[in-house]
């Protein structure tokens, strides 16, 4: 072990203690202060190291030297910390931030308007004892038109009508959440009650009332002797609590194949009050769901006997009940993210 006399150690003590001085008097900014705190006031700094020295000090002289060092060490600190103080309150002041601004706001997200009109759907169909099911995107042919008693030459198994994943059409993007229907009854015990939402896929051409992608929401009842006024009863306390009480429906014969009969529901215009317009195609009425009895031949797709069992089901295209609500007179503004429009629902 080297042997540190009295007089070298306090000439290191000094020598040290004026190139620290020298250093920071030369310091401009927090950076340049950082660099000293990193080689003098860090635990592997010169400062340390130069304590370190104090076991080599001869017995006798170490109180003295000790009383040196904690001296020289708390000087040191002091007059970092308050540079770095005065340094700090510099930067502050030369921001361009005004305190007499005021906060800014933080705005919070909402649910999209229709998916709003969805859950405010499911919410009124759940309060009618219907449970929600859900099934795949991607449907094969015998879901989506085999089991739904379409024939092999119906226009919707056509490329201008459905999108195909596969050049052999054996899969297809849903054109409707029918197919759900169908696993449905092929999974759950009788009777079944359950609604249907979900995304569909059509090869339509974009306008002021349909959309190549959109949503539905579709229901289902199967039971023994279920009739068809139980669905028009069904409908009508649906449309009245979405729409309202005053709100005029009229019932109308259709076509579906996996009904029969068939029939669709209409709302009057709310563009034109029932006049005529191009929205309503100047019948004064707007469809807002398709309906009608199961086809015996989807039960039977379904496993249920059509001899014993009956049921109902319907559909609805949740955009078209946005537009209805909102008075939304183009469907492309539920999708154009022109906040402008989204904020005001």
């Amino acid at each position: 072990m080297q042997i540190i006399n009295f007089k070298i150690m306090l000439n290191e003590i000094n020598i040290l203690n004026e190139e620290i001085k020298n250093k920071i008097s030369n310091v401009k900014d927090l950076n340049s202060l950082e660099e000293i705190r990193l080689e003098y006031f860090v635990k592997k700094g010169k400062i340390q190291s130069l304590v370190d020295k104090l076991k080599d000090v001869p017995k006798d002289q170490k109180p003295v030297i000790g009383k040196e060092l904690n001296i020289f060490k708390s000087n040191a600190e002091r007059i970092f910390n308050e540079l770095r103080e005065k340094l700090q309150n510099q930067a502050e002041e030369n921001t361009d931030l005004d305190l007499t601004l005021p906060g800014r706001r933080n705005f919070r997200g909402s649910s999209h308007p229709v998916m709003q009109t969805m859950n405010e759907m499911i919410d009124i169909f759940g309060s009618m004892g219907f449970a929600v099911a859900e099934g795949p995107d991607i449907e094969d042919g015998w879901h989506n038109f085999d089991a739904l008693n379409f024939p092999p030459d119906h226009p919707a198994r056509d490329m201008q009508d459905t999108f195909f994943v596969k050049s052999d059409k054996e899969y297809v993007l849903r054109t409707h959440t029918s197919p759900v229907q169908i696993r449905v009854m092929q999974s759950s015990e009788l009777p079944i009650r359950a609604i249907m939402p979900g995304r569909v896929y059509r090869n339509e051409a974009i306008s002021a009332r349909s959309l190549a992608e959109f949503y539905q929401i579709e229901g289902l009842y199967i039971d023994k002797n279920v009739s068809l006024a139980e669905l028009k009863s069904t409908l009508m306390t649906f449309a009245k609590r979405m729409y309202g009480e005053n709100s005029k429906f009229r019932f109308r014969p259709s076509f579906f194949p996996f009904t029969e009969p068939s029939a669709e529901l209409d709302i009057s215009c709310y563009i034109c009050g029932g006049k005529g317009c191009r929205i309503c195609k100047n019948t004064g009425w707007l469809e807002i769901a398709g309906c009608g009895m199961v086809h015996p031949n989807v039960l039977k797709s379904g496993g249920i006997d059509p001899e014993i069992y009956s049921g109902y089901a319907f559909g609805f295209g949740i955009e078209r009940v946005t537009m209805l609500r909102t008075g939304i007179s183009d469907i492309r503004y539920l999708y154009e993210n022109d906040l402008r429009v989204l904020n005001q629902l």
